[in-house]
C-alpha cells in the first residue's frame, strides 16, 4: 500500500505548532489533541522541525521544570525525516524502525500534506493481513 492511499483513508489533517510556542503550551496541546507529535512550521508554513513527547521528556530530563518555559525550537528535532506520497507502508515501517522514529510528516514537494505514525502503518499492515486471510478462506471454501 502507498502512503497516499493510507492518507486518503486516514485523512490529511496535520496539527502544527510554531517554533515560538512554549514547551508547556505544546505539552498541553499534545494532551488535548491526543497525539504524540506536532509538525513545527514557520510563519510561511514551511516545515522547520517536529516536536514529540520524546523531545519534551528529554528536555525535562536535561533542564528540569524550566524546560516548560523554553521555546519549542530549542527542543524540537530539526533534522526532519519526511515521507513522500509514493512511498510504501513497508518501506516506511523499515525506516521508522531502523531510525526509532514514531511520526513522519508527509510531503508533496514542499507542501505538508499529512502525518503518519508507526501506529498508522501497523494498523494498515494488520488490515492487509486480515484481508489476505479472508480472501484465502473464501478461495478454499469455494474450491
Amino acid at each position: 500500500m502507498l502512503i497516499n492511499q493510507l492518507l486518503n483513508a486516514k485523512g490529511h489533517q496535520v496539527f502544527t505548532v510554531s517554533p515560538d510556542d512554549t514547551v508547556a503550551a505544546v505539552s498541553a496541546l499534545l494532551h488535548t489533541r491526543k497525539v504524540g507529535a506536532f509538525v513545527v512550521s514557520d510563519s510561511l508554513g514551511r516545515v522547520v522541525g517536529i516536536v514529540s513527547e520524546r523531545d519534551i521528556i528529554g528536555a525535562l530530563a536535561r533542564v528540569g521544570a524550566r524546560s516548560l518555559d523554553m521555546r519549542t525550537e530549542e527542543i524540537m528535532t530539526k533534522d526532519v525525516i519526511v515521507a513522500r506520497l509514493g512511498q510504501t507502508v513497508d518501506s516506511l515501517l523499515e525506516l521508522m524502525t531502523d531510525r526509532r522514529i514514531r511520526h513522519l510528516p508527509v510531503m508533496e514537494g514542499q507542501k505538508l500534506t499529512g502525518i503518519i505514525s508507526i501506529g498508522d502503518l501497523v494498523k494498515s499492515k494488520i488490515a492487509q493481513a486480515e484481508h489476505e486471510a479472508q480472501t484465502l478462506k473464501a478461495y478454499i471454501a469455494a474450491g
